[in-house]
């Protein structure tokens, strides 16, 4: 096993290096000056433009730049924010906790409730009732997550009253303890619900067609002959067996959503990682916006290591294989 992830850690290292010139590329491409998203609408004196572009290095040739660049991830130095005036890595450790938090909490419970609708579509016999939570599941998946969340402000909290429209917390809180939890609980149940109904419904799309491709399986035949109840047969056979493309799906987009859940988090204005891309894409903080995705790649390679490991887990014949 640990000769395995020394393989995938090696195997991600090109992987990095592409996404670096990839990125570089992009930002080079894109219209904008990092120097007057300084100064905002002043026009930017030579003397003042010279002396940046030479602090920073902006005006090295495009190959030293990504040189440079490279040479300074692998000692762990992902750039200088001169928008934020500091270090890049810094601003990622800073946001990160908050995204994880956004992502973990909406991925226990968009799993949940994917896995359970995904159970009810698959095994029952009324094919009104697949055809309601189908249509449903399909329905809400299709919704953008940016509009949903819009929907769930304006009704929940414009309109009711009952969740702060966005932040992660109030300016000043003098709240302590279990009232500090619910007070945090109050401005992530917006984005968390809107987070769990995208994620949750593509799951229970996924659970529906491998719990159909499990009750086809000959176990399930033997198990129904040996007189096992349908709690039984799910419980013990179709829940386990099931849950493996789950598994997969679940973990690439839990890599994924710790990158930033960029328009969720933008809508309620979730200072994660996600409203830190978008605000350094605009004030052409480059090197910020490159740390972030370099933390996505990375945070998605984790995952994938991951997921290979539960599937060994959960599947004995993998472990046999391997």
């Amino acid at each position: 096993m640990l000769r395995f992830i020394l393989q995938r850690a090696l195997y991600a290292l090109p992987l990095i290096f592409v996404i670096i010139v990839v990125m570089f590329t992009l930002l080079h491409l894109i219209p904008g000056d990092p120097v007057q998203s300084l100064v905002g609408d002043y026009p930017v004196p030579p003397a003042y433009r010279a002396v940046i572009e030479e602090k920073y290095r902006l005006n090295d040739p495009f190959v030293v730049q990504v040189g440079n660049y490279v040479v300074a991830v692998l000692h762990g130095d992902f750039g200088f924010s001169y928008q934020n005036q500091r270090p890049v890595l810094d601003l990622i450790l800073e946001r990160a906790p908050r995204t994880i938090l956004l992502a973990s909490v909406g991925f226990a419970f968009a799993i949940p409730l994917g896995m359970a609708i995904g159970v009810v579509a698959g095994t029952t016999r009324n094919p009104g009732t697949d055809k309601f939570w189908t249509t449903s599941a399909l329905i809400a998946y299709a919704i953008p997550t940016f509009w949903l969340g819009q929907l769930l402000v304006m009704l929940f909290a414009l309109r009711f009253g009952w969740f702060p429209t966005q932040g992660i917390g109030p300016l000043i809180s003098r709240a302590h303890g279990f009232d500090w939890l619910l007070e945090k609980a109050r401005y992530l149940a917006l984005p968390v619900l809107a987070f769990a109904i995208h994620e949750g419904m593509r799951f229970a799309r996924i659970m529906r067609a491998s719990v159909i491709d499990t009750l086809s399986q000959g176990y399930i035949v033997t198990a129904r002959a040996k007189g096992l109840s349908r709690g039984q047969i799910i419980r013990n056979h179709i829940l386990r067996n099931s849950s493996l493309p789950l598994v997969t799906i679940a973990g690439y987009s839990f890599g994924s959503a710790l990158g930033g859940a960029v328009l969720l988090e933008t809508v309620f204005t979730w200072p994660g990682l996600g409203l830190l891309m978008v605000d350094s894409i605009r004030l052409r903080d480059n090197l910020t916006v490159i740390g972030v995705v370099i933390f996505s790649a990375l945070a998605v390679i984790v995952m994938n290591l991951i997921v290979d490991i539960l599937y060994a887990l959960l599947d004995p014949r993998i472990r046999t294989a391997g």
